[in-house]
């Protein structure tokens, strides 16, 4: 893995957007209507995973509100929402999700040494006490389909049994996301390359 996180990059092959933004004179009332609504909202505009989404105006409608919730308001705060949507980014190798929450978790104060750890799939060093609940209760999720009496009676030590809650939403809410643009193959923000290189395909 490169020192730092910056000299990241992966070639990866140009993949077709399968579902490119809808030009507004195609779209119909409803979702024009669902567009202005999230445009007045905290997201300002449609990006991302919302893009395909508008094809189902009245699931995206429903999906971004819960994502205001699980991204603004929820109960374990700005810091550790985001190194929960960099974990599942990461499990998802989903590039737009990772470009965007990387340079949010970095902001609300998850150390670079942190970020570099997981897109490298490794478990980070240097992992507060609080930092450590969300990635144990996120990795045994992903690995077993559930958490361990010892990590769930930390979880509400930390969190309390709402926290808990909230960060099962955020890593499944921001799964679905990274289903959505997966399947859709949403492009990165212009500028960007991707950083993260794909795990090995699991077998069943």
């Amino acid at each position: 893995m490169a020192a730092r996180r910056s000299k990241r990059r992966v070639r990866a092959p140009a993949r077709t957007d399968r579902m490119p933004p809808i030009p507004r004179a195609r779209q119909t009332d409803q979702q024009r209507a669902a567009v202005a609504e999230i445009a007045a909202g905290p997201r300002g505009g449609l990006i991302g995973p919302f893009i395909p989404a508008l094809r189902s105006p009245e699931f995206m409608r429903r999906l971004q509100h819960l994502g205001e919730y699980l991204r603004y308001d929820n109960a374990l705060g700005a810091k550790l929402t985001e190194l929960a949507i960099v974990l599942t980014a990461r499990a998802w190798t989903q590039q737009f999700e990772w470009s965007l929450h990387s340079k949010l978790a970095i902001e609300r104060g998850v150390p670079r040494a942190v970020i570099d750890a997981i897109a490298a799939g490794r478990r980070p060093s240097s992992l507060g006490a609080k930092e450590a609940v969300v990635y144990d209760v996120f990795t045994e999720l992903e690995r077993t389909q559930g958490v361990s009496d010892e990590t769930y009676a930390r979880a509400v030590q930390a969190f309390g049994e709402a926290g808990v809650i909230d960060l099962i939403g955020v890593i499944g809410y921001y799964s679905m996301l990274a289903m959505i643009m997966n399947v859709a193959r949403t492009p990165l923000p212009p500028g960007e390359v991707p950083e993260l290189e794909p795990f090995p395909a699991k077998r069943g």
